[in-house]
């Protein structure tokens, strides 16, 4: 499997990469198990999976990444209230979300479509809609059980994301493509940028929590995306405080003594959207499948997602 920067991924040191004219010639070469694919020029040519996948996504206008390299932020939980508010903010919008966690999908149990199945057709993959404008793929759909462990390296990873970028029929017109992610910054996350990386509209959302252990480990995400080019609109701070359910006071749970998410993204030049806090019903909610955008309109978090959505979607906008 070729990473971003044209090397196979058990190149050896000093691989001049694959689109180099000594690529498979140099001493480095010596014994690499790709040095005569490399050696005969095939390596050069145009990456036809991101071709495909380039072609099949022509209708979708914005590609939004959601990425923490810190577990447990609330990123599915974020994907899915960010997918279902750009959805409910605009009946004529059309949403997707893509679940590239292959080894932890919970998309489905979030969006509480859970059990439900795929089909395939001539023109690929249908996803399965929890609106008429919102719809969702996960390889969970593909398992027989919920309780099945998807036991994966890399190359295989890499396929079934190429096979969901490219074989998916989400439509005619999809205005936002929301793209959950698994922690950190390898497998999956390498594969997408790879796959997405000459489509037009591609950006991140990145996800913290306020304590500096998650912070330590979102600047490499942020790093991640400067050095594979995907731009970042922004951070948003999730679980930034308990909200009480009875009497709506605010409590802050996590430290944040180096001034959280809001310094982070000062310190890196980078946007910050704004704070979600944490609410119990919320995660009673998204375990459920229940929409709590609707079922609890009147919480502070309700508030906080929509003003946040509506930056990101100004920020896409002026993307374009």
């Amino acid at each position: 499997m070729a990473t971003v920067d044209n090397k196979p991924s058990d190149a050896p040191e000093h691989c001049p990469g694959t689109q180099s004219e000594s690529a498979g010639k140099v001493s480095a070469c010596q014994g690499c198990p790709n040095q005569s694919i490399c050696a005969s020029g095939a390596t050069r040519g145009p990456d036809l999976g991101a071709e495909l996948v380039k072609a099949r996504l022509t209708s979708v206008k914005h590609k939004l990444l959601v990425l923490s390299g810190k577990g447990g932020v609330g990123k599915s939980t974020f994907t899915s209230l960010l997918a279902r508010s750009l959805a409910a903010q605009d009946p004529d919008r059309n949403v997707a979300v893509l679940d590239l966690d292959v080894c932890g999908p919970s998309i489905p149990r979030v969006m509480g479509v859970l059990g439900e199945s795929v089909h395939q057709s001539g023109s690929g993959w249908s996803p399965v809609f929890v609106e008429d404008n919102l719809c969702v793929m996960s390889i969970g759909f593909l398992l027989a059980s919920a309780d099945d462990a998807v036991i994966w390296r890399g190359p295989k990873k890499n396929g079934m994301i190429r096979q969901f970028l490219s074989e998916v029929d989400w439509g005619e017109t999809v205005d936002y493509l929301v793209l959950d992610t698994p922690p950190g910054t390898s497998d999956e996350h390498l594969s997408a940028a790879t796959y997405l990386k000459t489509c037009p509209g591609l950006a991140a959302v990145v996800l913290t929590t306020p304590q500096e252990v998650s912070l330590l480990d979102v600047r490499k995400e942020i790093d991640f995306c400067r050095k594979v080019n995907i731009p970042v609109l922004g951070v948003v701070e999730n679980m930034s405080a308990f909200v009480c359910p009875k009497c709506k006071v605010a409590s802050d749970i996590f430290p944040a003594d180096s001034g959280g998410a809001v310094e982070m993204a000062r310190e890196l030049k980078i946007p910050f959207l704004g704070k979600l806090p944490l609410d119990p019903l919320l995660a009673r909610c998204c375990d459920e499948g229940r929409n709590y955008l609707t079922e609890m309109p009147d919480s502070p978090t309700v508030s906080a997602v929509t003003e946040i959505v509506k930056k990101i979607v100004a920020a896409c906008e002026e993307q374009r």
